[in-house]
């Protein structure tokens, strides 16, 4: 069994509220959940208007899946108009 984890930090500069920023996150949340079948969660900076960290989370057999899983979700995450993307990190356990 492989497990892969990354983290996606994103830049929001649209965003004026808390609400304006739940609703980009939860859409960009949405998207990876159905088209990748991974686990998405905001696992910093909820308290920030502006900024998000997501934590992404995949469970495969090999690790080619979860590679090119993760280069899926990267593209999904450079696509997300309303943010700009400025850390991508993958680690393999």
């Amino acid at each position: 069994m492989v497990v892969g984890i990354c983290t996606i930090d994103f830049f929001l500069p649209g965003c004026s509220s808390l609400k304006d920023k739940r609703m980009v996150i939860r859409s960009f949340k949405d998207r990876l959940r159905q088209r990748h079948n991974v686990a998405v969660a905001e696992v910093e900076f909820q308290d920030l208007w502006q900024r998000a960290r997501l934590g992404v989370a995949s469970v495969s057999s090999a690790r080619s899946v979860i590679d090119s899983t993760f280069q899926a979700v990267l593209k999904e995450a450079e696509r997300v108009h309303a943010a700009e993307l400025l850390d991508f990190q993958v680690e393999i356990l």
